[in-house]
């Protein structure tokens, strides 16, 4: 039965890799347990589900990770339900751990400035324009790094400064970009057939063998320029759109709009940058103001 309930997911629910495989390792997990026990999974009961809750944390399971649990067998009981294989859903009447949702770092004006402002000097070959190009993409449309490797040309549209992007889920959205934007991707452009050589690719973002650049190799980007002008924190490509989305907001955004552009399909999740958005201000305040 997992093996249909995981193929369902990548099939149906268009659920990503990785988070099939920690679908799996959760249930495999659970029934493992079920079976050391002697439960009937399909027969489970409320006090049952919170003993092995308790034995997740005796293992020191985290919040979160146990709130993944909760989700992940929460899915597998309404695939059994939808095939009739029991009458209730019994972990809809579990609620998931409290967690403390830690704010995601983001970058100030100056550090921003410094990333994407590269030198004459940093710009003299292909490849240079290639990462120019990938951080002011990165940074003027919010989009998470699986989705900017994956940009093809004719999702481009230079005219009105947009990008078509598949996003979570297979669902589609349009982002903007702006000017800075237009003008890195342009540059870019001139010389992106260097990296094809024989081959040909749609993809906007190549990697030095003409294939499609992928997301590890777009975070050795970001890692190496950060390294290079030592900035004092991490920061990834997924820091760029939680930036975006902060600066949107601060520059008085409507929260529904940001929404929108991140592809959030709900909006609790958007509402995370409301709460960055005052910390930074209240950081900005303190390092700025002269009279604290």
């Amino acid at each position: 039965m997992i093996l249909e309930f995981l193929k369902y997911l990548e099939v149906e629910r268009n659920y990503s890799k990785n988070t099939i495989l920690g679908y799996e390792n959760d249930l495999e997990r659970f029934l493992a347990y079920t079976k050391e026990k002697r439960i009937n999974y399909l027969k489970i009961t409320k006090e049952e589900i919170w003993e092995y809750l308790k034995y997740l944390d005796n293992l020191s399971y985290t919040p979160t990770s146990i709130s993944r649990h909760i989700s992940a067998l929460r899915s597998f009981y309404d695939f059994l339900k939808e095939r009739n294989e029991i009458t209730t859903n019994v972990f809809k009447r579990i609620h998931n751990p409290k967690t403390k949702r830690k704010l995601p770092e983001t970058l100030n004006y100056e550090e921003l400035r410094a990333l994407l402002d590269f030198k004459p000097e940093e710009l003299k070959t292909p490849r240079q324009k290639m990462e120019k190009c990938l951080f002011e993409v990165l940074y003027a449309t919010g989009l998470r790094v699986s989705e900017a490797v994956a940009i093809k040309l004719q999702d481009l549209d230079m005219n009105e400064k947009t990008i078509r992007v598949l996003g979570k889920g297979s669902k589609e959205r349009i982002v903007l970009f702006g000017d800075y934007a237009k003008e890195a991707i342009e540059a870019y452009l001139k010389e992106r057939d260097t990296f094809l050589r024989k081959n040909k690719s749609d993809y906007l973002f190549l990697n030095t063998l003409g294939g499609q650049l992928s997301r590890a190799s777009a975070e050795q980007i970001v890692s190496k320029r950060v390294k290079k002008i030592a900035l004092q924190h991490h920061v990834s490509c997924h820091t760029l759109r939680h930036t975006f989305a902060t600066h949107l907001l601060l520059n008085g955004a409507d929260i529904r709009t940001v929404q929108e552009l991140l592809g959030h399909e709900n909006l609790d999740t958007t509402q995370i940058y409301t709460h960055l958005s005052n910390e930074y201000l209240r950081n900005e305040y303190f390092h700025r103001m002269p009279r604290k």
